[in-house]
């Protein structure tokens, strides 16, 4: 009896680890999913603190980042648990997925929750722009140009990326 359930456990191991595995893969991306959503809340607010005019802008920006990387993280895990080959995990995490306009329609068209996310992050990018998109866009470019008025958020972010790309999912 003892050595039927070493030779079972034994025999699970593989499987175990590769759900391990799995699982370090989906929290990675996760934490790039964080702190990508992060840094878009930082660089809005240091937007809108600049210039309060551009609160709604900023609002409807970000909801279109939240709409678009939570269809990343949904998709993201979807496919390591059913699809991996769509995912090209030699890459740095902000590369893993590759999600083409033809692919969100189609997900978008699935009666899921995902396709539910894939709609709503669909229905954005089709969508009309914000009427002050472009004088958001020019409020971006000019704090990017000068590092130092995004240094935290921007270090911060940069902390979050080396310390995500150091962890190890092998």
């Amino acid at each position: 009896m003892k050595l039927a359930a070493i030779l079972l456990s034994a025999a699970m191991l593989p499987a175990t680890a590769l759900a391990a595995n799995d699982s370090c893969e989906s929290q990675k991306y996760h934490q790039y999913i964080d702190a990508s959503l992060t840094w878009y809340q930082q660089l809005v607010d240091i937007t809108v603190e600049k210039d309060a005019s551009l609160k709604d802008v900023g609002d409807w920006f970000l909801e279109g980042r939240k709409h678009h990387f939570e269809l990343n993280r949904e998709v993201f895990d979807w496919y390591l648990a059913n699809d991996k080959e769509k995912l090209d995990l030699s890459q740095p995490v902000e590369s893993w997925l590759k999600l083409t306009q033809q692919d969100v329609k189609a997900l978008a068209e699935q009666h899921s929750e995902l396709g539910k996310t894939a709609k709503q992050a669909f229905d954005d990018r089709q969508s009309k722009p914000h009427p002050q998109n472009y004088a958001l866009r020019s409020a971006f470019a000019e704090l990017l140009t000068h590092p130092g008025k995004i240094e935290k958020p921007l270090n911060d972010y940069n902390k979050a990326m080396t310390a995500i790309a150091d962890i190890s999912c092998d």
